[in-house]
């Protein structure tokens, strides 16, 4: 194959005497947009000079949960997968790992600022610091994605850029837990981070965020154990990405003061609950069969839910294209694919994620898409113990046997 880019173009070809496939990226550029959360406590602080309206320094959530919402719902979907001929080239073209470096020193530019802010000509009223604090999380939860995006790339630097963003919501462990938790045991009970059918989003988040602790800790306890090395010493990497967090904040502190504490950890908790509030959605229901050997099939397609929505990919680095991440975990943001096979959201995940919040309304728009993936027999679906009974009642199994199998 012959590769080369212009400006972004790529020309391929498998065969020297074929016409070279000539394809451009028309997202290139717009994936610079991944940039524009971090910098969003700036837009708050410039409209709250000109206005002097404490509600705009809660534009963080404004634009997450209103603004990006609209967005997908009026530009709508792009199901677009680059030619296999040049994904090769795409993954190659280091402009993309430049737009997620470039997400760091945003981030960190927003966290000193907002904590300077709140503190400045003897401190802000306090509306205007829960504003901040809610905008820095919002930024923080979103900076966890961006984490999850160079975390998963073999590439030293990256591994450790990914460790610098999860800092600010003391969520290091994620790193650990994701890349060797998560992805092993993805859409079967076993799986924290899998959410089931009937399970709220306020019943999964304390199992989400346990499990998340207790699964790094034990993963990285069996890899030290196995080098024959000692758990409590900075070569386990839940403990030196937690002490990554531990630096910052006293940093902070001791710029800023000790009153900022009760803001630091709130941010904390509003960032890592956005991103349980993401993994909620992702695999909601779906579980993987048992096999006769009492392992789980492989992870296919069908094992995530998906959305082609334009806006929220940008945003989110093709996050929603989480079938292809979990089939090819190190392929690159820009060459993840839509697959028709996978199922799909109703709308984005930032529309998603409001839905999640209030369990009845989540209920009646998903529950019937699980039961529908299945082909109507809900004992395929991953489903909350303590729901089992009243679903198993509500929905019973199909009226034919065979209806599932051409589901299949």
């Amino acid at each position: 194959m012959r590769e080369g880019s212009l400006s972004g173009r790529a020309v391929a070809t498998g065969d020297p005497g074929a016409n070279p496939i000539t394809w451009r990226d028309g997202k290139r550029y717009l994936w610079l947009l991944g940039t524009v959360i971090p910098l969003l406590l700036f837009a708050g602080w410039g409209l709250h000079s000109l206005t002097g309206s404490a509600i705009c320094w809660f534009i963080g959530p404004i634009v997450l949960y209103v603004l990006i919402p609209l967005l997908d719902l009026a530009i709508g979907d792009d199901p677009s997968n680059a030619p296999e001929e040049v994904v090769a080239w795409l993954e190659q073209d280091r402009y993309y790992r430049w737009v997620t470096y470039l997400f760091l020193p945003c981030q960190f530019a927003s966290f000193f600022v907002g904590f300077w802010l709140m503190t400045r000509h003897g401190g802000a009223p306090v509306v205007d610091r829960i504003g901040i604090t809610t905008t820095l999380g919002m930024v923080n939860g979103v900076a966890i994605n961006t984490a999850h995006e160079l975390g998963h790339k073999k590439e030293h630097l990256e591994r450790w850029f990914s460790r610098i963003a999860l800092a600010p919501s003391g969520y290091g462990h994620f790193f650990i837990e994701h890349n060797r938790g998560h992805h092993v045991r993805v859409a079967t009970p076993d799986d924290p981070a899998s959410s089931r059918l009937g399970e709220s989003f306020w019943a999964f988040w304390p199992r989400t965020v346990s499990g998340s602790v207790r699964n790094g800790w034990r993963l990285e306890r069996t890899r030290l154990r196995r080098q024959e090395r000692s758990v409590w010493s900075l070569r386990n990497d839940v403990l030196n990405a937690w002490a990554m967090t531990v630096v910052l904040w006293a940093v902070a502190i001791v710029l800023f003061g000790i009153g900022i504490w009760p803001y630091l950890l709130v941010q904390a908790v509003l960032a890592f609950s956005l991103l349980e509030a993401v993994n909620y959605l992702e695999h909601y229901g779906l579980r993987r069969a048992s096999l006769p050997n009492g392992r789980y099939e492989r992870v296919t397609p069908r094992h995530s839910w998906n959305n082609n929505h334009l806006t929220t990919n940008l945003f989110l680095y093709h996050l929603q294209r989480h079938s292809d991440h979990h089939a090819n975990p190190t392929r690159r943001y820009q060459a993840l694919r839509h697959f028709e096979e996978s199922p799909q959201l109703p709308s984005g995940y930032a529309s998603m994620i409001v839905l999640a919040y209030v369990t009845p309304l989540w209920r009646r728009v998903m529950d019937k898409r699980v039961l529908a993936h299945y082909g109507g027999d809900v004992t395929q679906a991953n489903i909350h113990p303590r729901r089992r009974d009243a679903i198993l009642a509500r929905y019973g199994r199909p009226a034919e046997s065979g209806s599932t199998a051409e589901a299949a």
